[in-house]
């Protein structure tokens, strides 16, 4: 029988498949920069043209666009394509909230688990700082609301990073971003209740312990009774500013009634 060729890949692809995974894991979230080009080959001790090449197909690929100038940058390619479909039928459809709510308790419930049972030492060095930095950001009730939400949702995403399961990370992600600007609303709302930021700062204390001493139910649990309370407070959030458009809108609807009466009347007199 002739000998089979063996089947060499091609070094570019090896470095695209190498880029990819960091892609995939995490490891290079969207937004961030490629290092130079040159630093980035010698990393992977590999040629220039050949990382170029690279490069050149994660681009055609939509996971990394260059910038003239400016370096190379990992896009949301991979989360954008579920989350900018629903984003419009959110829109349309605001019912799809509740929905999209028990898809990230689902979620974020099962990653908290699994970060307890996987978490590395890396991983709990990171989901320190960040449990760190929205604690502070928590206390400091009066915050900045961006801060809030970055923080809250970097605390959330590190937890389903140490769950070492790439498509969860990345679909709980995409659905993050449907929910910010809900979110947004039940921070606005909650910095006005007492003691309501206390609430969460021991919620979030009681889901960073369980998964830093790896006690996978007691993380699983502490993700349900937090989300829960996220969803009541939110569903409230929602029903007040609700109620607050109605009463702004009859406001509205009770002063061009009153200034057409007075046009009215001012017509009358002036015909009398």
């Amino acid at each position: 029988m002739p000998a089979q060729k063996l089947s060499v890949p091609k070094l570019s692809d090896a470095i695209a498949e190498t880029l990819e995974r960091r892609i995939l894991e995490g490891v290079l979230k969207p937004g961030d920069r490629l290092p130079a080009e040159r630093d980035l080959a010698a990393e992977l001790g590999v040629s220039r043209p050949s990382l170029r090449e690279a490069i050149q197909k994660l681009a055609s690929r939509g996971l990394l666009r260059s910038r003239q100038g400016g370096g190379t940058f990992v896009t949301g390619q991979l989360d954008a394509a579920f989350s900018d479909p629903w984003r419009d039928m959110l829109g349309a459809h605001p019912d799809l909230r509740g929905d999209v709510a028990e898809l990230r308790r689902v979620l974020a419930a099962q990653a908290a688990e699994w970060a307890a049972e996987r978490r590395t030492p890396e991983d709990m060095t990171r989901l320190q700082q960040k449990f760190a930095d929205l604690r502070a950001a928590l206390l400091a009730t009066r915050g900045d609301i961006d801060l809030l939400i970055a923080c809250d949702a970097a605390f959330h995403q590190a937890i389903v990073e140490a769950a070492h399961n790439v498509l969860s990370g990345h679909l709980y992600a995409a659905v993050l971003r449907l929910l910010v600007d809900d979110i947004r609303l039940n921070f606005s709302e909650l910095r006005e209740v007492p003691r309501a930021f206390s609430l969460l700062v021991s919620q979030h204390t009681a889901l960073f312990e369980a998964i830093r001493d790896q006690r996978p139910a007691a993380a699983r649990a502490a993700m349900e009774a937090h989300l829960d309370f996220v969803a009541e407070s939110m569903a409230q959030s929602l029903r007040t500013a609700a109620r607050r458009e109605t009463a702004t809108q009859r406001l509205r609807d009770n002063t061009d009634f009153q200034g057409g009466s007075v046009a009215a009347l001012a017509s009358f007199s002036s015909h009398a």
